[in-house]
């Protein structure tokens, strides 16, 4: 195992000083390892807060700022946050309008979420919570009751995050929150495995012709192990796996993710056969998003993500965002 580490047990402290220091528009409390916005919470908004475990930068950090996020709880590599991160969070934005969390359906995380909203509304923060689970892969995985939230919770963060920007309720915000995950899938295929770096050896192996078809995010095994084949037929396999789930018309919002190890020259040939694929069934892809936004350290592989777009959704998406990861309009 070859990493840029100091130690296995400082990763995620050592990278949260070298976000603060590259991002002066975040702040970030290490004691309780939340990431904010600097500015704090503006009166009359509702905040947003998300959180999972370390390793798929740039989710959640990445996405925290003006159009998305307003607070993102960071876990170890691969492990939930605990409560009292998301309690520390949801003060921390309350402006008055109440808090939403947006989680990913992992077992510890929802557990946890859902303890610290309790433990916030002892404390007077109306806090409400949705749940991404948009990957077709599989049903009740090792990580999950039901499918996995995946690819889906950037769109939900962006998109409820926007709506949130120009002064929506929470009841609004969490509405729309539900819909976006609602009308989105998720499927994901890995090349190869991450390697946590407190294991330091990696989370599966495969032969060398070998793929895992319909993996999550932190290696969990997929819908079966096949042979590699060619982008066009990966391509198919995920669309295919999505379409059969959900029958897709009209404009849709595609993202072709990387997992951290993939080139994105590698993304882009993917991305063409997706849109060829699309095209082809008569679908229309309205926006989209190529390269690393949520990943598995240096897992090679992509996943696809498809939302069947709105007029309302098409709006907040290409509403202003300034985050470390997304950034347009402003």
């Amino acid at each position: 195992m070859k990493k840029l580490i100091n130690a296995p047990d400082k990763v995620v402290a050592d990278a949260l000083e070298g976000l603060a220091a590259a991002h002066p528009l975040l702040a970030v409390d290490l004691e309780n390892r939340v990431v904010t916005r600097a500015q704090g919470p503006r009166p009359g908004k509702v905040g947003l807060v998300s959180g999972g475990g370390s390793g798929h930068e740039p989710l959640h950090a990445g996405f925290v700022g003006y159009g998305m996020l307003d607070a993102a709880c960071p876990g170890e590599v691969f492990t939930s946050p605990v409560p009292d991160q998301m309690l520390a969070a949801a003060k921390a934005v309350n402006g008055g309008a109440g808090v939403l969390q947006i989680v990913k359906n992992y077992t510890g995380d929802v557990l946890n979420f859902q303890m610290a909203e309790e433990l916030a509304g002892d404390e007077g923060v109306e806090v409400r919570s949705v749940l991404v689970n948009d990957d077709v892969a599989v049903e009740d995985s090792l990580y999950t009751a039901g499918r996995r939230g995946t690819g889906a919770t950037v769109f939900v963060e962006k998109i409820a995050g926007a709506l949130a920007e120009q002064g929506a309720d929470l009841a609004a915000v969490a509405a729309v929150a539900e819909e976006v995950n609602a009308r989105s899938r998720s499927f994901g295929i890995a090349l190869s495995a991450a390697t946590t770096p407190a294991s330091g050896r990696p989370g599966f192996t495969l032969d060398e012709s070998e793929i895992e078809i319909g993996v999550g995010i932190h290696g969990e095994p997929g819908r079966r192990r096949g042979p590699i084949a060619s982008a066009a037929q990966l391509a198919e396999t995920a669309l295919d796996a999505i379409s059969d789930d959900m029958p897709l018309s009209g404009n849709v919002l595609v993202m072709v993710n990387g997992m951290g190890g993939t080139p994105l020259i590698e993304l882009y040939i993917v991305y063409r056969e997706v849109q060829r694929l699309l095209a082809d069934r008569g679908v229309t892809i309205a926006r989209n998003l190529v390269g690393n936004y949520i990943t598995s350290l240096e897992m090679q592989g992509f996943s696809l993500t498809v939302c069947r777009l709105t007029e309302q959704f098409t709006e907040l998406w290409d509403a202003p965002v300034q985050t470390p990861a997304l950034r347009w309009g402003r």
